[in-house]
């Protein structure tokens, strides 16, 4: 029996062989649709575990430099680290995270998160995509694993003992054992799979910089309107900077994004408080829109992970973290067989710690951006985490780690 499946990966192909890697073969045990962060970290982890770099193929609708161009933040939880750190593929540039302030605009009560009651010298970190990428891809490229890119996915047609991965232009198809589907894009343009919620908002992206800045400490503030996260990153050398997700409904987001610097700096001072002085710089803004979309459908021979698997909302940083959990549980069964009774493995490992972190997310985007009465308690909650230890390190593990 056939299954046909359509592939988000999508690229501008006037350039489409430049980055081909020239193996020869067109034949792979795994072929991976989407060379990300969490892709190459697949391919990476797979080579380690044994698997030849010859039989794993990266396909990707970007080419490495264009990738390595991408200046959003991304927020890496320690339990990322120590994935990125076996394959050798830490960023050159990280900022560290060593406190996470939790609170709610106008409310009493707040919760303190601190690295040193986890005996770490960091809770996370925040580094560039592109930094994370052009580490991945020296990694990559040094074991040898063949990058097809930049490649657009045509179409992924399964067989019984095979998946055919078609390739637009004159790029030959792919055969593999086994297809992984990385490449997510954003909400908006995905197809919608089982769990899907349109949370009518918008994050409005930025780097600012405040005048009285604490050094590694990142804030989460719950406002009416939804999240607003402050991420300590250092870049160039100045001091002060955080990269800005700010979630707002999506009118008042475009609004927003239209001010001129100095009206964008007050709003954002009036949504976030006094706590690090002023506001006095900002980046141009970007804006996308927010929403769940996960549980996809898998078959005997196909996969998705990370972003392509559950596309969550940015409260808690845990899309990026997420999907490089989901990849170590994959190297791990396919390693041991690419085929698909080891495939089948993974859907059961991983369901407890996507399910949990899917209804987390869920449960904290929908009450703290809302008029729910549960709001009120909202205060008392971060206050109750903020003197009850055992509850404080059960959340920072959460973050840290996944459910496990």
């Amino acid at each position: 029996m056939s299954t046909t499946q359509n592939s988000s990966n999508v690229s501008n192909t006037g350039n489409s062989n430049a980055d081909h890697a020239a193996t020869g073969s067109t034949e792979y045990d795994v072929a991976i649709c989407g060379a990300g962060p969490a892709g190459m970290a697949l391919a990476l982890l797979l080579h380690q575990r044994g698997m030849a770099a010859d039989r794993i193929a990266l396909i990707d609708a970007r080419s490495l430099a264009q990738a390595s161009d991408d200046p959003r933040s991304l927020a890496l939880a320690w339990g990322s680290r120590q994935i990125l750190d076996s394959i050798h593929a830490w960023p050159a540039v990280a900022t560290p995270i060593e406190q996470i302030h939790v609170s709610r605009r106008g409310q009493f009560g707040r919760s303190l998160i601190d690295r040193s009651e986890h005996d770490l010298p960091a809770l996370g970190y925040v580094t560039r995509y592109g930094d994370i990428v052009t580490a991945l891809g020296a990694a990559c490229l040094k074991a040898g694993i063949p990058m097809l890119r930049p490649a657009r996915v045509e179409n992924i047609d399964e067989q019984a003992d095979h998946v055919r991965v078609v390739l637009a232009g004159d790029m030959p198809a792919v055969r593999a054992a086994i297809v992984v589907q990385a490449e997510g894009g954003l909400f908006s343009d995905q197809a919608s799979r089982s769990q899907r919620r349109d949370y009518q908002q918008s994050a409005v992206i930025a780097q600012v910089r405040a005048e009285r800045p604490i050094a590694a400490r990142a804030y989460e503030r719950f406002t009416e309107q939804g999240p607003l996260a402050l991420l300590p990153q250092d870049q160039g050398g100045a001091a002060g900077e955080y990269s800005l997700v700010w979630c707002l409904r999506p009118d008042e987001a475009a609004r927003v994004q239209a001010l001129d610097d100095a009206s964008f700096l007050a709003e954002l001072g009036a949504a976030f408080g006094s706590r690090l002085g002023r506001f006095v710089h900002a980046t141009p803004r970007l804006a996308f829109p927010l929403g769940l979309n996960a549980a996809p459908r898998s078959t005997a021979r196909t996969v998705a992970i990370g972003n392509a698997a559950q596309t969550l909302h940015p409260v808690a940083g845990q899309g990026l973290n997420l999907g490089l959990r989901d990849v170590a549980v994959l190297a791990k069964v396919l390693a041991q067989g690419a085929d698909p009774v080891h495939l089948a493995q993974f859907t059961t490992l991983r369901e407890q710690d996507r399910q949990t972190t899917v209804r987390i997310t869920d449960t904290m985007a929908r009450i703290f951006a809302s008029t729910s009465p549960l709001q009120g308690l909202l205060g008392l909650s971060l206050t109750a985490i903020d003197l009850v230890p055992p509850a404080r390190t059960m959340l920072a593990e959460l973050l840290m780690y996944g459910r496990r």
